[in-house]
């Protein structure tokens, strides 16, 4: 929309956008109350980021994070090859860049982390909480696919690559070296239980991964996947059986948090510079194995499989459903990350250009892994004799156990090896960041005087204590720690909260209001597209995949591990967590205000006395600005007395 009678005034280095409908408020006035001498930046104690670029590198690596590399090529190639970019586009554009500007724009405006912006609203401060809880839940276990890699990583120098062959101590006799190489006397499956050669003693095939070979149920790994179950997991039977700590799963899980710890120990100051390499680096490695890729035998079929269309695949509602989850947990809303990052930007930062650069650069990230990926796994289908759809797999599988076993055969793979877990462990750092400083920014708001000068302090021991909590994953169960928390942390409570975002700032706060502030703090006012996506398009969109998810949900198995009953009402308990402060802060809130039920619940929907623009100096101008909003009855009276009418 366009900007009409706007007053600007421009003070030495600072620029102070006036909305037009302030009333009694000239652009001298604004200068007398702006003149102190100090600055802005001068004025707020709080950190800032040294340069636009630091902020746009660390939401790119927020967003983009190891799943782009092993679940979106997946999901491309089980709905429809390259169809599936037009639901996955259309979504990006209808409720993740919303929902990404929204946050952002709400931490920039505020100055304030996730857990404190919610101020704005009091009945629903309780959305600050959850997103700290559920960042800080998901740290403590995302931790361990960092450990994962690091493990792969300093494997990787060994002259001989463990996972390339077997024999070693890990080994059963039932491992092969190479996908399509034929065992004597029984059948041999690879990857995904295809079937490669026919008994001697039995003519019969292994279908399935698992397979009745000579009287006996033998299940067929190749080297690669007896090396991750085997050796890095050392995995027990069940959860029933946690084990004893693995001493190598600990010291890499150990490791992963010192390097989290020690790039985010000064905070965005630190993290700025860190994210030029962690968020730059994966780019430079991808596109490097993208050319080696495409050289290999079979990897143009790979590409071809990946990218064709199959655009009947979008009459089904599911494809579509599947597209918007994607663009949600992949651009990463409702985590309390965008809120606490933006907050450290400066005032007049042109947030949008921001929005859009970093969403764009998921989405495609996202498409151009695909390549990468797929270009290997058209490698391996040809080696092996199969079809693309019996090599390609989704998860850690694809990550861990089908690339190291492509890697394994090609030239000098320790140089791809030490390559590809490098990039991993710059995909995997990045989003930890933002997750991690969610916790430690929000605690530093909580409690400012005794803890912003503790910072270091801080930041090691919630490292430590969370290494701590995340031992039980080092444990020889500790797989099934992992999967039941991954499968329930998140499950339910990002997109309630997305949801209830979208109704805070589009129908509580107010659209309108919301707008005003993002005049005032860059200048122009959001689209009539952009607020329509906010009040009614996106939070619709949330409510029908939520739905959808919910009736769709399946409870978790790994490698065919049926998790028993009491470990999923665990699992439904933890899903909860987060969504706990949400009715106990309403709770909370209604009780400390006075008067009547419906009093108490008109004056708690109206933002605190002290929430406003992040710099102090801009106070004033706005309590002028909303002066209007005092005379004006918000919309739930209005609703109220139009019903007793």
């Amino acid at each position: 929309m366009e900007r009409t009678d706007t007053s600007v005034d421009q003070l030495g280095e600072m620029t102070v956008f006036i909305p037009s409908h302030v009333n009694g408020l000239k652009a001298q006035e604004a200068g007398q109350i702006l003149s102190s001498g100090v600055k802005e930046e001068e004025e707020e104690e709080r950190e800032q980021w040294s340069r636009g670029l630091d902020f746009i590198l660390s939401l790119i690596g927020y967003a983009v994070g190891v799943s782009n590399l092993w679940r979106f090529p997946y999901l491309t190639l089980r709905n429809g090859g390259g169809a599936f970019l037009i639901p996955f586009f259309f979504f990006l554009t209808l409720c993740g860049i919303p929902l990404f500007y929204l946050e952002v724009c709400l931490g920039q405006f505020s100055g304030i982390s996730s857990m404190f912006v919610w101020k704005l609203c009091p009945l629903f401060k309780g959305i600050g909480y959850g997103m700290v809880i559920v960042s800080g839940m998901a740290c403590i276990y995302y931790n361990a696919v960092l450990s994962w890699v690091i493990y792969y990583l300093i494997n990787s120098f060994y002259a001989d690559l463990p996972w390339a062959h077997c024999g070693h101590w890990w080994n059963t006799e039932y491992c092969i070296d190479h996908v399509g190489v034929q065992q004597p006397e029984v059948n041999a499956t690879g990857l995904n239980g295809t079937a490669f050669g026919n008994s001697s003693a039995a003519n019969q095939l292994c279908i399935g991964n698992s397979s009745e070979c000579l009287g006996k149920n033998i299940k067929f790994r190749t080297a690669a996947e007896e090396f991750w179950q085997y050796n890095v997991l050392r995995k027990s039977s069940g959860l029933e059986e946690l084990g004893d700590l693995q001493v190598h799963s600990a010291m890499c899980l150990l490791a992963a948090w010192i390097l989290v710890c020690l790039c985010l120990i000064k905070g965005v100051k630190s993290l700025g510079k860190v994210v030029y390499v962690t968020a730059l680096l994966p780019y430079v490695l991808l596109t490097v194995f993208l050319i080696r890729g495409c050289m290999l035998p079979g990897a143009v079929d790979g590409i071809i499989f990946y990218i064709k269309p199959d655009f009947e695949k979008l009459l089904s509602l599911t494809v579509w459903i599947e597209a918007c989850v994607q663009v949600f947990y992949s651009l990463g809303p409702a985590w309390g990350g965008l809120i606490t990052m933006a907050s450290f930007n400066k005032f007049h930062n042109q947030c949008f250009r921001d929005v859009l650069i970093a969403s764009l650069a998921d989405g495609l990230t996202s498409f151009y892994g695909g390549f990468v990926i797929f270009a290997v796994v058209g490698f391996m289908a040809k080696e092996s004799n199969v079809s693309v759809t019996e090599v390609a797999t989704q998860g850690p599988g694809l990550a861990l156990v089908a690339y190291p076993e492509a890697i394994s055969k090609l030239p000098v793979p320790q140089i791809w090896s030490v390559l590809f877990f490098i990039m991993l462990l710059s995909l995997g750092l990045d989003s930890q960041f933002g997750m991690f400083e969610t916790v430690v920014a929000g605690l530093i708001d909580a409690f400012p005087k005794q803890l912003r000068k503790k910072r270091i302090w801080l930041t090691f021991g919630l490292a430590m204590i969370s290494y701590c909590l995340s031992l039980p994953i080092a444990t020889a169960g500790g797989i099934y720690v992992f999967t039941l928390l991954d499968w329930f942390v998140a499950a339910f409570c990002v997109m309630i909260t997305s949801l209830i975002e979208c109704i805070v700032i589009g129908w509580i706060y107010g659209v309108d209001r919301f707008s005003d502030d993002i005049e005032m703090m860059i200048g122009r006012r959001p689209g009539i597209i952009m607020r329509t996506c906010w009040t009614f398009i996106t939070p619709l969109v949330m409510l029908i995949a939520f739905i959808f998810t919910c009736a769709k949900y399946s409870l978790p198995v790994y490698d065919g591990y049926i998790f028993p009953l009491h470990a999923n009402i665990i699992g439904f308990m933890i899903s909860v967590i987060p969504l706990l402060p949400i009715p106990i802060g309403m709770a909370l809130v209604l009780y400390n205000q006075k008067g009547s039920l419906w009093q108490r619940l008109v004056s708690s929907v109206k933002p605190d006395s002290d929430w406003g623009p992040a710099p102090k100096n801009l106070r004033a101008i706005y309590q002028e600005k909303i002066e209007e909003y005092k005379d004006r009855p918000h919309w739930i009276v209005a609703v109220f007395n139009k019903a007793k009418v």
